[in-house]
């Protein structure tokens, strides 16, 4: 007589859901994490190569400026859509799609003449627009108990990468021989990886609801709280390019050497750094930002009068004074995208709707400053101006960061 035992009916154990939730999840961090390097890296790079590019490939004045420009312009134009084609591709698929665009610019744009230079920086502007604002919903989706970390993460991943890549781009390009062509084609190692490291997660994510789909865009287009969110994006964008494109010629007017220069220059970014992972951290823990926006305006502040009025001796304290208002700012800012909505849809659609009009007048503000300089002949009036911006985004910021969610009355 054969006799049935209880252990002959059990299935061998296997990895239990919490496990695989785990694994996907350090996944989901390390995917998030690759894709962000890859993101300001192909455009950081080329400001130190641009008049090695010029003299290449005889490009005027306009069009080796418009190397840096297209791209902002691509984020200007391509941000508020990037929700909707979230929608309607998925939001795995479209970032995956974005990591394939981009790997792919990056080799056309050192593939040959001008044509393809601007083709290939056309299709990393748009590649990085869908990432940029797709990214901070995905964070809020996924990590609602972590928004502070793994924005911290997501930020310092992309700006350490982004000051890497301006730093190491002359010694590869001069030093390693590999000229500016092989210098930026080097990046399509980084996207690529990100695009390998992100397939685990094509057949796992979701957007959101049907309903946040239907209603999302349209009170967030008409809500006072996410238009100052969208002047604070704007006014912090304005502030970090007008200073990346001018600051070392505004050094070198005031009798610094350009190794000097580009040293402050340097030690400007390096000090954003920390604070772009830090803040998120701090800002995710108190009811409101107001206080981290006072900070930030009163360092813009100081170090603008100071690079304005103070001594050049100090130029290091004013450039640190700038570099960490910076990185407050913008921990500041990608935080704002999950902190005032109360969902992934939402806060990919602030998101779209900030990067939208910031990056515009991101890409704009280094032109009309260098404008303003040639009609005086002086750094007066554009210093004032940014001075100016500063009290601004201290106004904006205040809305920005009361205790409160798109689509509240009060």
């Amino acid at each position: 007589m054969k006799v049935s035992r209880k252990e002959d009916n059990l299935a061998a154990p296997g990895p239990s859901s919490q496990d695989t939730d785990i694994r996907n999840r350090w996944l989901l961090v390390v995917g998030i994490i690759c894709v962000a390097a890859a993101l300001r890296a192909p455009f950081t790079s080329v400001g130190p190569l641009l008049e090695m590019i010029r003299d290449d490939l005889g490009l005027s004045g306009t069009l080796a400026g418009a190397i840096t420009t297209l791209p902002l312009l691509a984020f200007a134009l391509l941000s508020p859509f990037a929700p909707k084609l979230a929608r309607r591709l998925g939001l795995a698929n479209i970032l995956m799609l974005a990591m394939l665009t981009l790997s792919m610019g990056i080799l056309v744009r050192s593939a040959s003449g001008k044509s393809a230079l601007f083709a290939g920086t056309a299709m990393i502007g748009l590649s990085i627009a869908v990432c940029n604002v797709l990214l901070p919903g995905l964070i809020k989706g996924k990590f609602p108990q972590r928004i502070g970390l793994m924005t911290g993460i997501y930020t310092v991943s992309m700006n350490l990468c982004a000051a890497a890549a301006s730093g190491i781009s002359v010694p590869l390009a001069d030093k390693a021989g590999l000229g500016w062509r092989g210098t930026l084609a080097l990046w399509f190692i980084v996207a690529a990886l990100a695009t390998i490291f992100w397939i685990p997660q094509m057949k796992s994510l979701s957007l959101g609801s049907s309903a946040a789909k239907n209603t999302s865009a349209v009170r967030i287009w008409r809500s006072p709280l996410a238009w100052q969110v969208t002047l604070f994006m704007g006014l912090q964008s304005l502030l970090y390019y007008v200073l990346i494109a001018w600051f070392s010629v505004i050094l070198g007017e005031r009798g610094m050497s350009s190794s000097h220069a580009g040293w402050i220059l340097s030690l400007m970014q390096l000090a954003q750094l920390p604070f772009t992972f830090f803040v998120p951290l701090w800002a995710g823990r108190m009811k409101n930002q107001r206080m981290l926006v006072a900070i930030t305006s009163f360092l813009f502040i100081i170090g603008i009068l100071g690079v304005w009025l103070g001594s050049t001796a100090l130029m290091a304290v004013w450039a640190i004074c700038i570099g960490i208002a910076g990185g407050f700012a913008f921990g500041l800012v990608m935080m704002f995208f999950s902190l005032r909505t109360r969902n992934t849809q939402e806060a990919s659609e602030l998101s779209g709707m900030a990067q939208s009009a910031g990056y515009l007048l991101a890409a704009m503000g280094p032109a009309l400053f260098g404008l303003l300089h040639d009609a005086t002949h002086s750094w007066n009036g554009p210093l004032a101006l940014l001075a100016g911006a500063s009290v601004l985004l201290f106004v904006a910021g205040m809305g920005a960061g009361g205790d409160r969610f798109i689509g509240d009355r009060k």
